[in-house]
C-alpha cells in the first residue's frame, strides 16, 4: 500500500503554527496511506526554534533551513498552514513536497492529506526521482 510521511509543524497537539514552518514548537509526524488511514508515528521538537537568524537576511536565513530540513530528512510533505521564505529552497533545492492546509485544526488538516492524496503522492514521486535530499 502507498503511503506518504508528512511533517504537520504544530504550535500544540491540537493546532498547527501560526507562523513560519520553522518556528514551530514541534513536528507531528503522520504515516498517511492511499486507503485513508492516518497514524501518528511521533513528534520532533523542533531543535531550530529560537535559531537566530543572520541579520542580513532576516526571515528565509538559509542556516535555519537547513536546521530545519536536517531534522525531516525521513519524511516526503512538508504541511504547514503558513511557511516563510524558504518555502522556495524546500521546492528548489530538496526532494519534499511543501502542502499548505489552509487550516490550523489538525484534524482537518489531515483530512486535507487524506484528499489531497493522489496529487501528493505523484509529486513526492516526481521529487525524489530529480533531487537530492538536500541540495548545498
Amino acid at each position: 500500500m502507498r503511503c506518504l510521511k508528512v511533517a504537520f509543524g504544530m504550535e500544540n497537539d491540537e493546532k498547527l503554527v501560526d507562523a513560519h514552518y520553522g518556528d514551530s514548537e514541534f513536528f507531528g509526524i503522520y504515516e498517511v496511506c492511499e486507503n485513508g488511514t492516518v497514524r501518528l508515528i511521533g513528534k520532533r521538537l523542533n531543535r531550530a526554534r529560537g535559531f537566530e537568524e543572520d541579520e542580513s537576511g532576516g526571515h528565509g536565513d538559509p542556516r535555519k533551513f537547513k536546521a530545519v530540513m536536517g531534522q525531516l530528512l525521513d519524511v516526503d510533505v512538508l504541511a504547514a498552514f503558513r511557511m516563510g521564505p524558504n518555502f522556495l529552497r524546500i521546492w528548489d533545492k530538496t526532494n519534499k513536497v511543501a502542502f499548505f492546509t489552509r487550516t490550523r485544526d489538525l484534524k482537518t488538516a489531515l483530512q486535507r492529506v487524506v484528499e489531497n492524496f493522489d496529487d501528493l503522492w505523484e509529486q513526492v514521486q516526481v521529487k525524489k526521482a530529480e533531487k537530492p535530499l538536500i541540495e548545498e
